[in-house]
């Protein structure tokens, strides 16, 4: 039988949500997935390795990527470029491996036009308050950069209906818990399995 193609799934959802902590932790549970690291120009913050956290790349360098079509998908969030490399995304895919995106939400939605068969999952706070407290305990940005997050992340909230599913990060056990359940269900689907069953 013809190898399956892996399934892509994206996880975004409003900053401070918890999606890159969920992230990881599925890695390391699922070391198979691979992870694809995004472009930015935004500033390292304490303890991001360029190339394993991000790609971290001038303005310059990001509009090249641009100009060549060397992305995915790319938006501007908060002053600053995310964005997706092609070339590694779809190969890992043709070659039956998982892959799992962790991108903003404008990212998220160009994808879904190019991969409606994508896993598209939401990944919220317990309140807009928890949210507050988790950015401000981050201690890396301003007050102003902080409301500005906040604003956005309200906004954000409503594009909750555009996902397939939403996970509700109060616990990061249980918050990884669902988003494995979720992807042995996906796994499972008839339409993404071909069999051809055989009589008796």
């Amino acid at each position: 039988m013809e190898k399956n193609n892996g399934l892509l799934i994206v996880l975004s959802g409003p900053s401070g949500a918890g999606k890159g902590t969920i992230c990881q932790e599925v890695l390391r549970q699922l070391p198979d997935i691979k992870y694809s690291v995004s472009a930015t120009t935004r500033k390292s913050r304490p303890g991001e390795v360029d190339g394993t956290h991000y790609f971290f790349r001038s303005r310059e360098e990001f509009q090249a990527m641009i100009k060549k079509d060397e992305l995915l998908e790319w938006a501007e969030f908060c002053e600053n470029f995310y964005g997706t490399p092609r070339f590694a995304v779809e190969q890992a895919i043709q070659s039956g491996m998982d892959v799992i995106l962790e991108i903003e939400i404008q990212g998220a939605l160009q994808i879904k036009k190019r991969f409606p068969q994508g896993v598209y999952v939401f990944v919220v706070p317990p309140s807009m308050s928890v949210l507050s407290e988790r950015i401000h305990k981050r201690g890396t940005e301003s007050e102003d950069v902080i409301q500005k997050r906040l604003e956005t992340a309200e906004r954000e909230l409503e594009y909750v209906t555009e996902y397939d599913y939403v996970i509700v990060n109060d616990k990061l056990e249980k918050a990884v818990d669902k988003l494995k359940s979720i992807l042995v269900a996906e796994k499972c689907r008839v339409k993404r399995k071909p069999y051809e069953f055989q009589g008796v």
